[in-house]
């Protein structure tokens, strides 16, 4: 492969996007996703090349590398299509569209994203990463490239008529089995379906690749707490104990990574989010207080640490990720080999290695995570070796450093927000609610426009992108944390404004629901509605949670009104298949605590 080594700044070296910037000295002529180059395309009479991604995925920086940074690939893109960076963390709305497009088209998904459409953006070729030249059963995009050009220029009506079907198969809108009600019945399905998928040898649920899912050990949580089913609480006690024992909690700096690959929760995807790690406070949050078992709490408590340390800003909003690699190796920063701890530690480091699985064979490319997976002695390893973690903690400290996505989003400040204040009213360390209120003043000071309508990202003094669904949902919940956590009234009283202007710009006025953008954002191919709680609890779901506690703590009963519209909508959906809607079974359980002030 040829490398274009006059690096050239394209049209993104404008934007503020941590992910467009990166691709700015691509000699590929990327536009950021607007106007300009939507009438380049028609102009042209060429496709849109639509590449959507986000700043901390290794497999957007292995495509970057391979196919984008090629003068060769740069070339077939610039002659026979209209090229287009989307950062998904910014644009969540276009993403989702076109990820439909992605899992209709070819049953999977993933990023990076790739989507080549009309001009008037109707997709008719979808796929995730692409290779430069073919391999593993992957078409390369050196092949792929001229035989989708020779398409468009030959055989257009095939392509326009594939476009057409394409979005008119995603505008089709689910048939929606309305006026169900959640019965008891399926409470008991889905912890059967929970206890059936169990790893009881190292907790989670499936195989490998292996992802926490905070939402539904939060659902079994309340679960026992409601039906005193031992058994569910077994199974989040196991998860939360055996993902702290993994390499995908960071032992030395804290804070969990995005996924683990294997079943063990040994070797993670190292990417750090902000949205995990404040959803596994939570969990953990709960836990302590269930259980009253503080080994939870010092967990969520670490997480903190590494939040307040690493990802918050100067003004006080949290940034939204670190990267999985540096210096072009995945998890390098984060693995050890016996040498290098010895060097640190002296003599103290062989009980180190010992107790935290550092060898000379590695765990990781010949390489040490650290990780607690076959030690028995959790909690004394951590208290034995505390010493020992600072000194390798700062001799970390020297290394290169991920990348971090330094961007603050307002939906995943909402959560970060929410889980600090959790911290504060069950741990009562009160940096935690001092943190968490000066996050959300920065969010309610600069991500607010003039006429209070909330926006989506902020960086370098930039607020930008109507809010979403997610944006209002996850910072009401953070507000009303904060409320309940004890701070002044100002914060009920803005979640209460901004809950008002969710339903104005959202709410589907025909059917219910909360559509994905508001009805004064940009119009896309569609205006979708989120149920299935993914990564994230889906926006429906947490605003029925917000609509239930704003309705019992203010005496509205509209908002209840409201809670009853949305499980009369979607109840029928999460019948069908319980445990793809944890975090609405959360919300339903709460809800039959009749009389109740929810408090998570």
């Amino acid at each position: 492969m040829s490398l274009d080594l006059d690096r050239k700044a394209n049209r993104l070296i404008t934007e503020k996007s941590p992910y467009l910037l990166q691709h700015a000295y691509n000699p590929v002529d990327w536009y950021p996703w607007g106007k300009e180059a939507f009438e380049k395309a028609k102009s042209k009479d060429t496709p849109i090349f639509l590449s959507i991604g986000y700043s901390t995925c290794h497999w957007c920086h292995v495509m970057e590398k391979e196919s984008f940074e090629d003068s060769v690939v740069a070339n077939l893109l610039n002659q026979d299509f209209v090229c287009i960076k989307v950062d998904r963390e910014e644009r969540p709305d276009i993403d989702h569209i076109y990820m439909q497009v992605c899992q209709a088209l070819t049953g999977s998904g993933g990023w990076p994203l790739t989507i080549i459409m009309t001009p008037e953006r109707h997709p008719f070729y979808a796929a995730t990463y692409l290779p430069p030249l073919s391999r593993g059963g992957m078409p390369g995009l050196l092949e792929l490239l001229p035989r989708l050009s020779q398409l468009w220029k030959n055989d257009r009506e095939t392509a326009l008529n594939a476009g057409q079907e394409v979005s008119n198969l995603i505008k089709i809108t689910p048939r929606v089995k309305t006026g169900i009600q959640l019965s008891e019945e399926v409470f008991i399905r889905a912890f059967k379906q929970y206890e059936q998928a169990f790893d009881s040898a190292y907790g989670g649920f499936g195989s490998a690749p292996k992802f926490p899912t905070p939402h539904t050990l939060l659902f079994l949580l309340k679960y026992y707490e409601l039906h005193r089913e031992k058994k569910a609480l077994q199974m989040v006690e196991k998860t939360l104990l055996s993902m702290y024992q993994g390499g995908i909690y960071d032992h030395i700096g804290f804070g969990f990574s995005r996924y683990s690959t294997d079943r063990k929760w040994l070797v993670p995807h190292f990417e750090k989010m902000l949205y995990d790690n404040a959803l596994l406070a939570m969990s953990y949050l709960e836990a302590d207080r269930i259980t009253g078992s503080h080994f939870y709490g010092r967990v969520a408590g670490e997480i903190f640490t590494y939040i307040l340390r690493d990802m918050t800003s100067p003004e006080g909003g949290f940034y939204s990720a670190e990267d999985a690699d540096s210096e072009g190796e995945e998890g390098k920063f984060y693995a050890w080999s016996p040498d290098e701890v010895m060097h640190v530690l002296g003599p103290r480091g062989a009980h180190y290695c010992e107790m935290y699985d550092i060898t000379d064979a590695g765990n990781f490319e010949g390489r040490s995570i650290p990780n607690l997976v076959k030690n028995i002695r959790v909690t004394d390893a951590r208290a034995e070796l505390e010493q020992e973690r600072q000194a390798l903690f700062a001799h970390r400290e020297k290394r290169v450093k991920p990348h971090k996505d330094d961007k603050i989003l307002s939906s995943w400040n909402g959560l970060m927000i929410a889980a600090l204040a959790m911290g504060y009213r069950i741990i009562k360390d009160e940096r935690y609610l001092q943190a968490a209120e000066r996050a959300a003043d920065f969010v309610l000071r600069k991500l607010r426009r003039e006429d209070g309508r909330l926006l989506a990202r902020y960086r370098e003094g930039e607020a930008l992108y109507p809010a979403y669904a997610a944006d209002y949902a996850y910072l009401i919940w953070g507000l009303i944390e904060l409320h309940e956590a004890g701070s002044d009234s100002r914060y009920l009283k803005a979640a209460q404004e901004l809950n008002n202007d969710l339903l104005k710009l959202f709410w589907d006025k025909e059917k219910g629901g909360l559509f994905f953008y508001g009805e004064d954002s940009e119009k896309l191919l569609i205006r979708p509605k989120e149920v299935y709680d993914g990564a994230m609890p889906s926006d429906n779901a947490v605003a029925t949670s917000n609509f239930l506690r704003l309705g019992r703590m203010t005496g509205n009963a509209n908002l209840e009104e409201r809670v009853r519209d949305q499980f009369l909508l979607f109840a029928g959906t999460i019948n069908e298949n319980p445990t793809a809607y944890a975090f609405w079974l959360l919300v339903a359980l709460n809800q039959r605590q009749t009389g109740l002030r929810i408090v998570l």
